[in-house]
């Protein structure tokens, strides 16, 4: 493959395609264009009963893009992960020239749970999440969902749909249906930066008053 450069990776998400390595201590990368593609609707999250009364009961705080690096750290922390050194460092650099973003859950202040992606345009490209608490990556998740919908995007990319994705609202399409949407969402603009950082709380009532 050729050197990656943050460019070059960006122009891979606009046609589709993203990198991954194998494991962690793996060198090499490859591009990834799936088949079958994992998205997640943004008004299809499911929010089920237990989850919504945890996240207005918890006394976790929301932030975002405050520990980008941590958030990465804690999603390849882990025996199987795709994230190795170089990939490590080019989410870094996308995130310093503002294409890539966290949110994070903290419980005392302490970073417990997150989500982070890749955003151009409309599309959100969500890369990997982890807990550290029981639940804390759905309630990430919940409240990207929110944040992404308050922005204006359009397509939440999951890559590829896992049962666990699927429990929330995430569904499979094709290729042709995926670069149709991306197409889409690559001509507007969103900001995942521009809305206001909601609580636990809020974003539980902002899913239940749309559902």
């Amino acid at each position: 493959m050729t050197e990656l450069t943050p460019e070059l990776v960006l122009r891979g998400y606009g046609i589709g395609i993203f990198p991954m390595a194998e494991h962690r201590d793996d060198p090499e990368i490859f591009w990834v264009d799936p088949r079958r593609r994992g998205i997640l609707p943004l008004d299809g999250f499911h929010l089920s009963r237990s989850l919504a009364k945890a996240m207005r009961r918890t006394g976790f705080d929301v932030t975002v893009n405050q520990d980008f690096a941590g958030v990465v750290a804690a999603c390849a922390d882990r025996t199987d992960t795709w994230i190795n050194a170089e990939i490590s460092s080019l989410y870094s650099a996308l995130h310093a020239r503002g294409n890539a973003h966290s949110l994070e859950i903290r419980e005392a202040g302490t970073l417990v749970g997150g989500v982070y992606g890749v955003t151009l345009g409309a599309a959100f490209f969500g890369e990997s999440m982890f807990s550290r608490r029981t639940n804390a990556s759905k309630m990430a998740l919940a409240a990207t969902v929110v944040r992404l919908r308050d922005a204006g995007f359009s397509l939440f990319d999951a890559q590829f749909l896992t049962d666990h994705l699927a429990s929330l609202g995430a569904v499979e399409i094709t290729r042709a249906q995926y670069h149709l949407r991306l197409e889409k969402a690559l001509a507007a603009h969103a900001d995942f930066a521009a809305p206001p950082v909601l609580p636990l709380q809020e974003v539980v009532q902002r899913m239940t008053q749309t559902s």
